[in-house]
C-alpha cells in the first residue's frame, strides 16, 4: 500500500480518513484534528504496552515448552504441574468473592435468553439478513429443513402435504408454549377463539395477528384469511413469526479477511451503515433484483388500546480483532503497523457513538451502551489491558465512563484457567463470556504442543478438560453475578444444513445454563429459538450443580498410548488436511473468511480461523512426535487438494490446487500451516494468512 493521508505523524490509507471525517466526526460534532492527534496519543500509549503483552505470551510459552522437554518420557505430576504454573505467573490467585457491576445492559442481554448470530462484517447482505433475524416465520422454517419430522417437499411448487405437516408442527408448538383452557390451537375457529390458562401470557394485537410471550419471548401468530395459507387454514392463521436472535455478533476477526486499508473500510463502512440504519444491499434472485434493509419495529396495541413498538431487529455487538494482530492501513511514526485490535477499538467505537448521541434512524442500545467483543486474550493483564483501552477510547470521544461494554471470549486457556480473574479486570464493563470449544482446543494443543503427542481430535469433545471448561464458564459466571445482568454463552453449532439434529443436541446448552448460545443463520436462530421457549433458562441457573475446579481443566489431552495404525493416522490426517484446505483456499483466493465447506464426507460445515488453528495445530503436533511423517502429511495436503478441487467444480471463482503446487498460493498457505505450526504464536493461523492474502492480492 503506497498511497496513505498522514495524520497527527499517523499514514492512515485514504478511505479511512475520508469515511471518519467525512461520514463521523463532523455528524458527531468532533474536531477532526482533534480526534487524529487524540487517536495517535493513545496509540503512542497502547501500542508499547500491546508489544510487551505479546512478548509476556511468548516468554510463558518458552518456559512451559522447556518444562515438558524436561519431562519427557516420564508420567505427567499433576500437582507438580500446577505448582510450576503458579511459580511462572501463568496462573494468577483468585480474587475476593464479588459480583459485577455493570449497568445500563439492555434486556436482550441481561434479562432475556436467546439465539445469538455471528455474521461476517464484510458482507453487507449477511449482515442484514442477521439483523433482520430478530423475527423469524416458523413456518418458513419448518417448511425448508430436516427439522420436520416429514417427507421432504416434492418439487414443483408449494408441496400442500409438506404443509399441512409445518401446520401440525406449530400448533403443536403453539399448545405448548401458549396451552388453551380445555382445548388445542388445532382447534380453534378465529383469532377470538380459545383461552389462554395463563392470561398474562397475551401482549396485544398486531396489525395481523396476536401477540404473546413465554419465557420473556414473544410470539406473533399471524391472522390473513387473504393469505394463501391463511385462506385454507380453519382458523386463518397465516404463520407463527417467534422473536429470534435476540442479539447479532458483526465479526471483523475470525469470520473474516481482512488485511489491509481497503478491507477495514469496507468492514467500518457496513458497521456504519448498520448503526446509522441506511445500509442496504440489491442483488438478484430468480431472475429480479432486490434491495434489501433494514427491518422496522413491530406495532402492537395492548389491551387499552395504546400503541407500543417491540425491536424489529438484533441488538447488535461488533467483535473487534484481539491483541496479536497488526494491519497496514495504518503506519505508525516509526514505519511500523497499527496494533489492529486498537484500530477496531477506536473506530468501532467512533461509529457507535452515532447510535449513542441520538443520530441513527432506528437505535441500536436503548441505554446508551456499545457492545463490542474483544476475544484471544490471555489471562487477566490483557483483560486489564482491554478495560484502560475502553477507559481511554471513552476519554477520546467524550463518552461516559462504561458506555463500552466488553464480551470477553473465554477461549483461550491462560482466560480460562483464571476465568475470575478475568472478570474481575473488566467488571464494570462485561455482558458477556462465552465459551469456544474450536480457538480453546487449539490453544490447548499448542500450550501443551511439546508434552506428547495429543489425542484425536474428535476424542477431544469428550476429554476431562472440555468437561471442566463448560462448567466452569458457567459456574463462575454465576458466581460473579452474570445472571440478570450479562450473558453467559455456548458456541456455534457447525452443521447448517442439520437443523434436526440441532434440534435434538443443542437444548443441552441451556440446560447447561448458558442463557445464549451460537447459531450459524437466521433459519437456525428461529428453530433455536424453540428451545428457550421450552426451557427457563434462569430457572436452571439456580439450580446448577458444584463447579469443577482447576485439576481436571489442566488435565492434558495426551494419547495414552499412541499406537495407532497406519490407516488411523491416515484418517486422521486425512480430516484435518481436508478440512484445512476446504477453509484456506477460499481465505487465499476468494477473501471469503467463513463459509459453509464440505467435510471429507461431504457434510456442509461452518468453517472459519477457529477451526483451521485446530486442524493445523493438531497435525503440527503429530508431526512434531513422530506420530506421522513429513511424506505421509504432504501426501494427505496433495490427495486431499484434489478432493476439495472436486467438491468445488461447480464455482467458477475457484483456482485448482492440485497440480499447482509450485503455483497455488492457498495450498502453499496450508502448507505453511501445517509445517511451520509449532512456532506461530499460541498456534494462530492470522499471520501465515495475512502473509499469503496479501500477496495473492498484489499478483
Amino acid at each position: 500500500m503506497s498511497d496513505y493521508t498522514t495524520r497527527a505523524g499517523l499514514k492512515i490509507y485514504p478511505g479511512l480518513v475520508d469515511l471518519l471525517e467525512k461520514q463521523v466526526l463532523g455528524t458527531l460534532g468532533r474536531d477532526a484534528d482533534a480526534f487524529w492527534q487524540g487517536f495517535a496519543d493513545l496509540l503512542a500509549d497502547f501500542a508499547p504496552r500491546n508489544r510487551a503483552l505479546l512478548a509476556k505470551r511468548d516468554e510463558l510459552q518458552a518456559k512451559i515448552d522447556a518444562w515438558h522437554k524436561e519431562r519427557r518420557g516420564k508420567d505427567h505430576n499433576a500437582a507438580e504441574y500446577r505448582a510450576f504454573l503458579d511459580e511462572i505467573g501463568y496462573l494468577v490467585p483468585e480474587p475476593e468473592t464479588f459480583t459485577i457491576g455493570t449497568q445500563n445492559v439492555d434486556p436482550e442481554i441481561a434479562t432475556m435468553a436467546g439465539p445469538q448470530l455471528v455474521v461476517p462484517i464484510l458482507n453487507a447482505r449477511f449482515l442484514l439478513n442477521a439483523a433482520n433475524a430478530r423475527w423469524g416465520s416458523l413456518y418458513d422454517a419448518f417448511y425448508g429443513t430436516d427439522a420436520l419430522d416429514a417427507p421432504p417437499a416434492r418439487p414443483g411448487g408449494y408441496d400442500e402435504e409438506r404443509g399441512a405437516a409445518v401446520i401440525a408442527r406449530g400448533r403443536r408448538f403453539l399448545d405448548e408454549a401458549l396451552p388453551l383452557v380445555d382445548q388445542s390451537w388445532a382447534d380453534i375457529a378465529d383469532e377470538h377463539d380459545g383461552k389462554l390458562q395463563d392470561e398474562s401470557q397475551w401482549v396485544g394485537h398486531t396489525p395481523k395477528g396476536l401477540l404473546f410471550r413465554n419465557n420473556g419471548l414473544h410470539i406473533e401468530v399471524v391472522f390473513d384469511r387473504e393469505h394463501p395459507v391463511g385462506k385454507t387454514d380453519k382458523a386463518g392463521i397465516a404463520d407463527i413469526m417467534v422473536e429470534a436472535a435476540l442479539t447479532t455478533i458483526c465479526d471483523c476477526e475470525d469470520s473474516v479477511a481482512a488485511v489491509d486499508g481497503e478491507d477495514k473500510t469496507l468492514a467500518y463502512t457496513n458497521w456504519l451503515g448498520l448503526i446509522r440504519g441506511d445500509l442496504e444491499d440489491t442483488f438478484e434472485k430468480g431472475g429480479a433484483l432486490m434491495t434489501r434493509s433494514l427491518n422496522d419495529d413491530k406495532l402492537y396495541r395492548d389491551g387499552d388500546g395504546n400503541q407500543h413498538a417491540l425491536m424489529g431487529r438484533s441488538l447488535l455487538f461488533v467483535r473487534n480483532v484481539g491483541h496479536l494482530m497488526t494491519n497496514p492501513a495504518i503506519l505508525l511514526p516509526d514505519g511500523s503497523e497499527v496494533p489492529e485490535g486498537i484500530m477496531d477499538a477506536v473506530f468501532t467505537s467512533t461509529i457507535s457513538a452515532l447510535d449513542v448521541e441520538g443520530h441513527a434512524k432506528y437505535g441500536n442500545s436503548k441505554f446508551g451502551s456499545i457492545y463490542i467483543v474483544k476475544p484471544k486474550m490471555h489471562g487477566p493483564e490483557e483483560c486489564a489491558f482491554t478495560n484502560d483501552l475502553f477507559d481511554a477510547v471513552e476519554d477520546l470521544l467524550g463518552l461516559k465512563r462504561h458506555t463500552i461494554k466488553v464480551g470477553v471470549m473465554d477461549e483461550e486457556r491462560r482466560t480460562s484457567a483464571n476465568l475470575a480473574a478475568c472478570i474481575h479486570a473488566v467488571k464494570d464493563r462485561i455482558v458477556f463470556i462465552n465459551t469456544g470449544f474450536l480457538d480453546r482446543t487449539g490453544d490447548e494443543i499448542h500450550t501443551s504442543m511439546q508434552a506428547g503427542p495429543m489425542i484425536r481430535k474428535a476424542d477431544m469433545k469428550s476429554s476431562a478438560w472440555l468437561d471442566a471448561y463448560e462448567k466452569r464458564n458457567v459456574g463462575i459466571g454465576m458466581a460473579c453475578g452474570l445472571s440478570g445482568r450479562a450473558q453467559i454463552g455456548k458456541g456455534m453449532w457447525p452443521a447448517p444444513d442439520l437443523m434436526g439434529k440441532m434440534m435434538i443436541e443443542k437444548i443441552g446448552h441451556l440446560r447447561s445454563g448458558a442463557n445464549t448460545a451460537w447459531v450459524p443463520s437466521p433459519t437456525a436462530a428461529t428453530l433455536h429459538a424453540l428451545h428457550y421457549h421450552e426451557e427457563d433458562v434462569f430457572a436452571v441457573q439456580k439450580g446448577l450443580g458444584e463447579t469443577p475446579g482447576l485439576e481436571p481443566l489442566l488435565t492434558i489431552p495426551l494419547a495414552d498410548r499412541p499406537n495407532w495404525s497406519e490407516e488411523e493416522v491416515r484418517e486422521e490426517l486425512d480430516n484435518n488436511a481436508q478440512g484445512l484446505l476446504g477453509y484456506v483456499v477460499r481465505w487465499i483466493d476468494q477473501g471469503v473468511g467463513c463459509s459453509k465447506v464440505p467435510d471429507i464426507n461431504d457434510v456442509g460445515l461452518m468453517e472459519d480461523r477457529a477451526t483451521l488453528r485446530i486442524s493445523s495445530q493438531h497435525m503440527a503436533n503429530w508431526l512434531l512426535h513422530g506420530i506421522a511423517t513429513e511424506e505421509q502429511v504432504m501426501d494427505s495436503l496433495k490427495r486431499m487438494a484434489a478432493k476439495v478441487d472436486e467438491q468445488n467444480a461447480g464455482d467458477p471463482l475457484y483456482e485448482p490446487m492440485a497440480g499447482n503446487w509450485d503455483t497455488s498460493l492457498a495450498f502453499k498457505a496450508a502448507c505453511d500451516l501445517v509445517f511451520k505450526g509449532v512456532e506461530q504464536p499460541s498456534g494462530y493461523t492470522e499471520p501465515l494468512l495475512h502473509q499469503w492474502r496479501l500477496e495473492k492480492k498484489a499478483s
